[in-house]
């Protein structure tokens, strides 16, 4: 499964240059890979919104073209993006593993406006050489103003291999879109799939309370609007497994003995909540904000064959706080079950939720005089690491300012 070691970020909103995580094979000693769960702490307005919105950018990008993405209604459009007062290209830089024991793949895209309009202007896919103590990089992709040379073949027996000349007729696209789709491209082809793969939650305790009408789906939508449709794909796909799983979630959220499905007459997805002290059950229409959310990432947590990176802004909201602990807990749980199979990174204002987490695993996001967002990782800051090992959760030092680093 493929693993994001770390990301640049240059001139998107206040992330004007954030590099987080691992970017090169040198391992630098300041360079660690991003954890399995990763979360981002720090003060409204210091940008941890908008470093949740890179992901989303970037998938948005892929699916429907960069002016479509800058043009999304909460983002305004290219002039908005970009960091004020910068007049380069939005850029991103993604370095990260196809599989676990494969060798670092960089990939780096461009953005920039041409006679007005946000048009993709430079995007590379390298990979590290076998001697990653050379430095060299071979390219698979190499595109510039919509021409360059895309690398085909190695990967397929009898397949011709080279590079290949690459002129692009619609320079609105991503260059990985068209030629991931080609199996003459087997690397380029397994990173879109990986991006296509990326869950960003914005949940909506509103939207999960309708009533969806019938109908199996893959995947939560991003504010949770079709979990009943999600439960039915499940019921369906993993019907020896679902019992368990209902039954194990059923334990976490406070009050609820059983959580089953029903259709109604007009074949509309009810989920029933039988709560305890109570002879007839609730559907989800009467059920609470903190039920609801628990409800709803707790089955995305625990479906058998999870995204490869979920993002989730601010879980938090809406639950009671001795909740926060237990769900941080349980996003570690599933990605020490899965190995590697996914990834999770999340933002939070909750000291409680930062408790259970190592400092590796938690960064600090500030707003800098100059408008700029600075992000630092939590065992990078002075006198953390002792003070964890003499037992002081980290939640409570970032309560009490240790983690701060204005």
């Amino acid at each position: 499964m493929a693993q994001l070691l770390g990301i640049r970020i240059q001139n998107f909103k206040s992330l004007a240059d954030v590099k987080i995580g691992r970017l090169s094979s040198s391992r630098a000693r300041d360079e660690l890979d991003l954890t399995a769960v990763s979360c981002f702490i720090g003060r409204n307005g210091c940008g941890k919104s908008s470093l949740l919105d890179v992901f989303a950018f970037i998938a948005d990008c892929l699916r429907k073209g960069v002016e479509a993405a800058c043009d999304e209604e909460h983002r305004g459009g290219f002039d908005r993006l970009r960091t004020q007062g910068k007049k380069g290209p939005i850029s991103f830089t993604l370095y990260f593993k196809l599989a676990t024991d494969a060798r670092p793949i960089n990939y780096t895209f461009s953005v920039d406006a041409v006679d007005g309009i946000p048009r993709v202007t430079r995007e590379e896919l390298q990979q590290s050489s076998d001697d990653v103590t050379s430095g060299r990089l071979k390219k698979f992709l190499d595109v510039k103003d919509g021409e360059g040379k895309v690398w085909a073949g190695s990967a397929l027996a009898g397949s011709r291999t080279g590079h290949q000349p690459v002129r692009l007729a619609d320079r609105d696209k991503l260059a990985i879109a068209t030629y991931g789709q080609l199996a003459d491209h087997p690397r380029i082809a397994k990173f879109r799939e990986y991006l296509e793969s990326w869950y960003l939650s914005y949940f909506v305790p509103g939207d999960a309370r309708r009533l969806s009408a019938t109908g199996a789906q893959r995947r939560l939508d991003r504010s949770g609007s079709n979990l009943g449709n999600v439960l039915q794909y499940m019921e369906r796909q993993y019907a020896s497994e679902l019992e368990g799983i209902l039954a194990e979630i059923a334990r976490a959220v406070p009050g609820i003995e059983r959580i089953k499905t029903k259709t109604s007459e007009d074949k509309r997805l009810l989920i029933a909540f039988s709560e305890r002290g109570y002879k007839d059950p609730f559907f989800q229409y009467a059920m609470s904000d903190g039920t609801l959310k628990m409800f709803a990432y707790l089955l995305l947590l625990h479906d058998p064959e999870p995204p490869a990176f979920i993002g989730i802004e601010e879980p938090e909201n809406g639950l009671y706080h001795k909740l926060h602990t237990q769900l941080s807990s349980e996003l570690l749980s599933v990605t020490d079950k899965f190995q590697g199979r996914t990834q999770i990174l999340v933002t939070t204002h909750s000291p409680y939720f930062v408790d259970t987490l190592q400092p590796e695993a938690v960064w600090t996001m500030t707003k800098q005089s100059d408008g700029s967002t600075k992000v630092v990782r939590a065992s990078e800051a002075t006198g953390v690491k002792q003070m964890i090992n003499e037992g002081i959760p980290l939640g409570s030092l970032w309560y009490s300012n240790h983690l701060d680093q204005e």
